[in-house]
């Protein structure tokens, strides 16, 4: 199992763990961004930049992923797109979406979007809090031992 990040919008403090975990787990961890991104000095740990435009990073990561890697985004169109080709999706919040919730998630991201456009105002998520990077690192750990 590799370990993807769609690192454009991945908080720094899941980067940290997940750094951490690609060391204790020997994995491959590869971050696409397209814009240059911190990565430690490690046999692990890859960070692949590409050109910047509308799902360029996406299309990267849906390229290269094979059936049982973890992708690490919170990109819901992305998600889906991964678990079509057999592939784990962990959000830096520590949800997973599967093929029996992905359907919803995409449902209600296009009404909030529908809202949104029309003048609604539907707020953000809050910032990510200690507990949030502990549940994070729970589950990506919980994965990483099932395969």
């Amino acid at each position: 199992m590799k370990i993807w990040i769609d690192a454009d919008a991945c908080p720094a403090a899941i980067k940290e763990i997940l750094f951490r975990a690609a060391e204790r787990t020997r994995r491959q961890l590869i971050l696409i961004a397209n814009h240059p991104v911190y990565i430690p000095p490690s046999p692990f740990i890859r960070m692949q930049q590409v050109e910047s435009g509308f799902d360029v990073a996406d299309n990267e990561i849906v390229k290269g992923l094979e059936s049982g890697d973890l992708v690490i985004t919170s990109d819901i169109p992305l998600a889906a797109e991964v678990i079509k080709k057999d592939g784990l999706v962990l959000t830096p919040r520590g949800e997973l979406y599967t093929r029996e919730n992905i359907g919803a998630r995409l449902s209600m991201r296009d009404f909030m979007e529908a809202l949104r456009n029309s003048g609604v105002d539907t707020g953000g998520q809050s910032a990510l809090s200690q507990n949030d990077r502990k549940y994070f690192a729970n589950q990506l750990d919980k994965l990483l031992v099932q395969c």
